[in-house]
Parts: structure tokens; sequence; C-alpha cells
């Protein structure tokens, strides 16, 4: 395809996706408007309150100014001062993330991996200041400068994976950012540029494992303690129409409430305001936002539960038992099952004990930042007062799955590295 062509199709999906994402929360809110307050009130407000929910989506900090009679009914101290919300809900960043991914790969495959990339970038930016702008009220004022730079960031991160990966995946002729990462690759030693994969590898394989092992965790307590939520959300009476606007954002919060899950995993666990803490050495819990979700928090600490910090080491320890070693390593015209690649065959009496330890090492570095930076992006301020303090501390969630998640890789790679050699001594002996 034509260079202009990308741009304008990258242009268009990313402003497609906004608009969707805006929609998913503006039309549950147009509902409420009709229903419940029978349109005699401006619309514009609820316009600019879909507009602050898609910004604090992709991470802008918003400044709520509550009326008298709210802050009064929240009972909150400085529910009547001005005071921030910064926690994302997720869902909506990770709605755009696929977006980007897919336009960051289509352009690479088109052989303009900048053009398209840039163009979706430009688009995001551009929108999330217009609403940005227009969001701005008395009542909740978003930061500009976050809105035009936080939702053209996320956007960034998914196009640059999907080209990335695109990239890695196959060369594509006249990709001018594809070629540059290729010769870069190739200047350097590529020792260093294989383990350096393979720990990025097993790092982001483990971070992501974990997320899922919490993402099962998630679903089955909300399956358990449905009752709860359904009660809690009824004694909201929020009616039919503010059910759906509930709803909508309480699946914008999934995401969060996955990463709080694997915070709860690796044994930091997460607050629900100043001085509590949910986490598998006990619960403590004071009054809570009126979210049913937060029904399924668990109340009690389970038993053994100091047990669970073996899933980020076992999902290290596989990692590394598959990533190093022979396993899909077998070079060109080796004859099969032969031990040979970066840890195997002759360069195996050559690579000491130590190089797939060092791997393993920056794998748990690797899945240490996954982990942090989803952390602090899943927590921040949700409200007046105590509420200040919503979800897990990221630099202790970083250090356990650092440590957690290195062991595991060293004791796998130290495995794989002993199982290999075996091999070698086998195949030599022949």
């Amino acid at each position: 395809m034509r260079r202009t062509t990308i741009a304008l199709l990258a242009a268009l999906e990313a402003a497609v996706a906004a608009l969707i994402g805006l929609g998913v929360v503006l039309v549950p809110l147009l509902v409420v408007w009709a229903v419940h307050f029978g349109l005699a009130v401006d619309a514009t407000a609820f316009f600019r309150a879909a507009a602050d929910l898609w910004l604090l989506g992709h991470g802008v900090d918003v400044v709520v100014q509550l009326d008298g009679v709210t802050a009064e009914r929240v009972g909150l101290p400085g529910a009547g001062d001005p005071f921030p919300i910064t926690i994302a809900l997720l869902g909506f960043a990770l709605a755009s993330v696929a977006v980007g991914r897919r336009i960051g790969r289509r352009s690479a495959a088109s052989g303009h991996s900048i053009t398209g990339s840039v163009s979706a970038v430009a688009v995001y930016a551009a929108l999330g200041g217009v609403l940005g702008v227009a969001a701005n009220s008395a009542a909740a004022s978003p930061s500009l400068w976050q809105a035009i730079a936080l939702p053209g960031f996320v956007m960034a991160i998914g196009v640059v994976i999907g080209a990335v990966l695109e990239t890695l995946r196959e060369a594509h002729e006249g990709d001018l950012a594809g070629g540059w990462v290729r010769d870069r690759l190739d200047d350097l030693p590529p020792v260093a540029v294989d383990s350096v994969r393979r720990a990025v590898r097993i790092g982001a394989a483990a971070a992501f494992g974990l997320l899922g092992v919490a993402a099962v965790l998630v679903a089955g307590l909300i399956a358990v303690d449905y009752a709860t939520i359904a009660g809690l959300s009824q004694s909201l009476g929020a009616g039919v129409d503010g059910g759906i606007l509930l709803t909508v954002v309480e699946l914008a919060f999934i995401p969060n409430f996955v990463v709080w899950g694997a915070a709860w995993l690796l044994g930091p666990g997460f607050a629900i305001g100043a001085g509590t803490t949910v986490a598998p050495g006990g619960t403590v819990l004071g009054p809570v936002p009126g979210i049913p979700l937060l029904g399924a928090l668990p109340a009690d600490a389970p038993v053994l539960g100091a047990l669970w910090l073996l899933v980020p080491v076992v999902l290290g320890f596989a990692g590394a038992w598959l990533v190093i070693g022979r396993a899909g390593d077998a070079g060109a015209g080796a004859p099969a099952g032969s031990p040979v690649g970066a840890f195997g065959g002759a360069s195996q009496r050559r690579s000491p004990w130590w190089h797939p330890v060092v791997i393993a090492l920056g794998a748990g570095v690797v899945a240490g930042l996954v982990m942090g930076l989803l952390a602090w992006w899943s927590g921040g301020a949700a409200g007046p007062g105590r509420l200040a303090v919503v979800g897990p501390d990221p630099w202790a969630v970083a250090a356990v799955a650092a440590a957690t998640v290195g062991l595991g890789a060293v004791a796998g790679a130290v495995a794989a590295w002993m199982r290999d050699r075996e091999h070698v001594d086998e195949f030599a002996s022949r």
C-alpha cells in the first residue's frame, strides 16, 4: 500500500476506536439522562462525564469538586474540597492497546510502520486534547497536558508492540523502522541479543501467566460471591438505567481487579483506602466504596495463604526450563534430536553455568518491571480522604515479583543447563 493510504487507514481506525470507547460510556449516560432525568437537564453534563471516564481510563488525572449536598452524603473528610481522582479504568486502556497493536502490525506488514504508528498516535493525542478541553468544568477538571499525552502514549504502546512483533516475525522490504531495528540488532553480539530475548520471553511469560492465574481467581471469587454482589447492586437503587452504567464502569475496572489479584498472589496485596489491606496474610477493611464488585473481596485470610507465592516461582521455573536449553534451538542442518543451539551441542561445552543464571536473573527483572508498572497504573486516588490510597504498592509488588520469578527461573535455568549437558555428553560418547 502507499504511504498515504496507510496513514489514512491508521488515523481512521484510531479515531473509530476512540469514539467507540467514548460511546461505550456515553450511551448508558444518555439512557440515564432520558429515563431518570426525563431529558429535563443539560445533556452536556453527561457528555463531560463520559469524556472524564474515557480520559480516566487512559490514566488522566481529574480534579473533582462536589457540591455541598453530595459532599455531605459522601461523609468523608475533605469531600467538600477539590480532590483528585488518579485511578485508571484499565479496561479502556487495554482496548486502546489492542487496537494499537493491530494498527502497528498492519503498518509494519505494509512496509510503513513509522507512518501508520505516528498517524494513529497523533489522532489519539488530538482526540484526547479535544476531550480534555470539552470535559473541563467546575465539577470535574481533567489535566489538559495529560489528556494530550497519555491517550497517545497508550496508543503508542500498542503500535510499538504490534510493529516490533511483526518485524521480528517477518522481514518486510521498504520498512525503514524494521530495517533499522534489524541492522542495529545485527551490530550487537549474537549471544547478547539471544540472552536478552530469552530473558524477556521468560519474564514476560511469567508475569502474564501470573495475571492469567489472577484472572481465574477473580472470576472464581465473583462466581462464589455473586449473591452478595447482586445484593449490593440492588441496595444502591440505581434502577435499570443506572445499573447499565454501573455495569459498564465495573467491566472497565475488571483489569484493575486482575492486577490487584496478582498483587494478592504475590503477597503484598492491595488497599481499599488508607490503613486497609487485602493480602494472603490477612484482610483489614473499613468502609469501602459502594461498588458491588468489591463484595467479592475475601473477608478472611485463606488457609496456607503463603503457598500462593509458589505460583510465580513455578511460572519462572517452567519458563526457564522451556526457553533455556535445546528446546526450539536446533541449528540449521543439525540431525533431529541433536543437542545444538545456544546452550546445546559444541557450544554447551563453552557455555559456563553462570550464563543461564544471568538470563534467569534478567527474567526476574523483566517480571518485576511488568508487574510493578501494572500495579502502579492500576492504583491511585479514588476519592477524598482515606480513598486517596487505593490499589497495590508498586514497589513491593515489583520487588516480590522479581525475587520469586527470578528464584524460580534460576532453578529452571540451572536444571535445563544440567539436562542439556547430559545430552551433550551422551551425544559425544556415541
